[in-house]
């Protein structure tokens, strides 16, 4: 007999599109997924968690930089596959319990993919092993919002924190990018900001010039219309997938839909990630103090690397004190955003 989490999946209407079919004899729907597959286990800093990163998704999104997870099984990829709730609780243990996690204050288990969401009962069996051994244990959600309603509220019930994404307000321009249409994602986001706002740790649109950024100033428009104190956040489209030859936003292109997402009411309002056309003015400013390299591409290059926080002037790995804790790895790289436009003593040492 199966485990009676699995009984969703003989008839799965998990999400909006109501396939129906049996994912434990291998039928598959939109998501193309039978069984839950996970395919990493990381750290993020940004959420304190334990992050596990499921496969699949029930979007087909033209320019998803995660693609050889989303689209999975089609990519050819192999990951580490289904596992055992009781199993994978062990290996999110001995994450939290690590000397990294510890050190990062790591309190947290948090479900991306993909989309997690299509593996909901999964998840939430996951969930109950690990509050039984970790008091006060944190939950995140990162979500593409395409859930069924019922599902939408056992994600809210379940979790301490969730990040929501919409990816565009227009019912064709929601259809071409992900092949979904855009009514669910925005009955789900008005239900979480009106029953579940201290649950929100941000709403999301990724820019993609020329496509879905008129969208940004009319979803900020309607989330302003529910709360406008709701955390909206815009991020830079990095040229990928289907559109990895579409030119990527401007830093002015995403200041002036903040400001536009402003004027629509939202108090809450912030971005990150856009393509320069030139080299910064701090990198050139850097790279001009420069004494320890002889060629001018060479001294570009180390600049990006102070501005990082390496400490080997040359460069030389292999010889560095800090070679197993390198203090430039960038568990974020788009934290290097606002050392590229600011002064600091350490870029002055």
């Amino acid at each position: 007999m199966p485990p009676l989490w699995m009984e969703e999946l003989r008839s799965c209407k998990l999400c909006p599109w109501e396939c129906g079919v049996d994912r434990l004899s291998g039928e598959a729907g939109v998501c193309r997924v039978n069984l839950p597959n996970v395919a990493t286990l990381n750290i993020s800093l940004a959420t304190k968690s334990c992050t596990v990163t499921f496969l699949g998704c029930n979007f087909r999104c033209v320019y998803c930089n995660a693609y050889r997870i989303s689209q999975y099984p089609e990519v050819g990829w192999f990951y580490k596959g289904y596992i055992e709730p009781g199993e994978l609780v062990k290996e999110v243990l001995g994450v939290l319990k690590s000397p990294k996690s510890v050190k990062a204050s790591v309190d947290a288990v948090s479900f991306t993919g993909g989309e997690p969401t299509i593996h909901l009962p999964y998840i939430e069996r996951l969930v109950d092993e690990l509050r039984k051994k970790v008091t006060n244990l944190r939950v995140g959600f990162a979500t593409n919002g395409f859930a069924s309603p019922h599902v939408m509220r056992r994600i809210i019930d379940l979790s301490s924190f969730i990040n929501f994404e919409i990816k565009a307000y227009k019912d064709e321009v929601h259809k071409t990018l992900t092949g979904a249409p855009v009514e669910p994602v925005l009955k789900n986001a008005e239900n979480l900001i009106k029953n579940a706002k201290d649950k929100i740790r941000v709403i999301r649109t990724v820019v993609v010039p020329g496509i879905n950024d008129s969208d940004v100033d009319k979803i900020a428009e309607f989330i302003a219309s529910i709360d406008p104190f709701t955390p909206y956040r815009i991020i830079g489209f990095r040229p990928n997938f289907m559109l990895y030859f579409h030119p990527g936003p401007s830093k002015h292109l995403m200041e002036k839909l903040t400001e536009k997402a402003k004027m629509k009411g939202l108090k809450n309002v912030s971005w990150s990630g856009y393509y320069p056309y030139d080299v910064s003015e701090k990198v050139i400013e850097v790279s001009k103090k420069i004494d320890y390299c002889r060629t001018e591409q060479a001294k570009l290059a180390s600049a990006y690397l102070t501005l990082a926080g390496c400490i080997m002037k040359p460069r030389n790995c292999g010889k560095c004190s800090l070679r197993n804790s390198c203090p430039a790895m960038l568990w974020q790289p788009w934290s290097l955003q606002d050392k590229l436009q600011t002064n600091s003593k350490e870029d002055e040492d």
